[in-house]
């Protein structure tokens, strides 16, 4: 099984590389036709959510993206 690699583009969408599914709220995959990379809407402005469509670039969407370390996870109680 490929490795699944996500990519936060600046300015733009979520890209998804490798083996992954994506489900909605109820389990239900969508149906990919066998795509192995896509990519996903984080600007808000796609026509088909939750898929991107490139609607970032009109919308002038801007966020630059830079790795950083996470807090720790609170404790379960």
């Amino acid at each position: 099984m490929a490795a699944t690699k996500i990519t936060i583009g600046n300015n733009g969408s979520i890209r998804v590389e490798g083996d992954f599914e994506i489900v909605d709220p109820q389990g239900n995959a969508f149906g990919l036709a066998g795509r192995t990379a896509i990519g996903l809407c984080r600007c808000g402005q796609s026509a088909n959510k939750p898929f991107c469509d490139g609607s970032h670039n009109g919308a002038g969407f801007k966020d630059t993206v830079v790795a950083r370390e996470l807090p720790p996870p609170k404790p379960k109680m």
